[in-house]
């Protein structure tokens, strides 16, 4: 099973996966996908294998798109492990989810919160104007209804949404 990780900016999917990650690091159930990104490693955020983006014109992936000026892609051998029935978590753009449930057994877990949450979180990030928050709270790509979707709320502590999210990879592998 591909499990897809969506959320907005702010819905802090970023924490909620690392404590997925420790919590199941020795269940051979789960892989949790290291990102391709055409981004520097040292510009923070996830630890992802940073790509020029020649390397990534170059390579293979089981999942690729473009954002935010940055290509993403979700390595190949992911298709490995899939055939193995080991549920493959990745965080991914929504707009790439349509394509995945073409080619893969999928499932979508959306970690989100509340409007008012996700502002403030970005506000306090310092990375952005008010009208650029505004903007990206604003921007809505919807998941075909094909794919099954959970949702899990994160508007509380960061160990109680991760003990949601873990719930909800069970649930889906």
């Amino acid at each position: 099973m591909l499990i897809l990780v969506v959320g907005p900016s702010g819905a802090g999917k970023d924490t909620v996966l690392g404590l997925a990650r420790q919590a199941l690091a020795a269940d051979p159930r789960f892989r949790f996908v290291r990102r391709v990104i055409t981004r520097p490693a040292e510009a923070g955020g996830e630890n992802h294998e940073a790509v020029s983006e020649a390397e990534f014109l170059r390579r293979a992936f089981a999942l690729q798109w473009q954002a935010h000026g940055l290509h993403y892609g979700i390595p190949s051998d992911v298709i490995d492990d899939l055939t193995r029935s080991v549920a493959v978590v990745a965080n991914v753009s929504r707009g790439v989810i349509a394509e995945a449930a073409k080619r893969f057994p999928t499932r979508v877990i959306e970690v989100t919160a509340p409007p008012e949450i996700l502002a403030r979180r970005l506000a306090e990030r310092g990375r952005e104007t008010r009208e650029d928050v505004a903007k990206r709270l604003a921007r809505e790509v919807a998941i075909p209804d094909h794919v099954p979707v959970e949702t899990v709320m994160n508007d509380g502590t960061p160990a109680a949404a991760a003990d949601l999210f873990i719930a909800a990879l069970i649930r889906a592998a």
